[in-house]
């Protein structure tokens, strides 16, 4: 189990402030800066994107499960996909959206047994 430091995680308005606060800053020290931090046996930093992305999405209003807030009609964003038929995964601009993930942003594509993982380029991520 990991220690956490005496940082706050923001969540709801105050973590959406709080990004739009420091604007232009590296994921990872928006992650640190919003108190998703950790430290591991070993005393080092351990930075939580997967909660951070799980809270800012819930922050910007959505409901795992359910459409997000105000959208009427259409699909409703589905968590699951398949591979297409020429082999590639498709992960759709709403997705993308949400995340707050701009064109040029890159990522360390980190492959588990039957996972894939994408760590923005870096992070010191390390969950499993």
């Amino acid at each position: 189990m990991h220690r956490l430091h005496n940082f706050a995680m923001l969540t709801g308005a105050a973590l959406l402030a709080k990004v739009k606060e420091l604007g232009d800053a590296s994921k990872s020290d928006l992650v640190r800066a919003c108190g998703y931090v950790s430290t591991k046996k070993d005393g080092s930093e351990r930075l939580n994107f997967t909660a951070f992305y799980e809270a800012l999405l819930n922050a910007k209003g959505l409901d795992f499960g359910a459409s997000p807030r105000g959208r009427k009609g259409g699909r409703k964003l589905s968590f699951s996909t398949k591979i297409q038929f020429n082999g590639n995964l498709m992960v759709g601009k709403a997705y993308t959206a949400m995340l707050d993930i701009k064109p040029g942003d890159e990522f360390e594509i980190k492959l588990g047994r039957k996972m894939i993982r994408l760590v923005p380029l870096g992070s010191d991520d390390e969950e499993e």
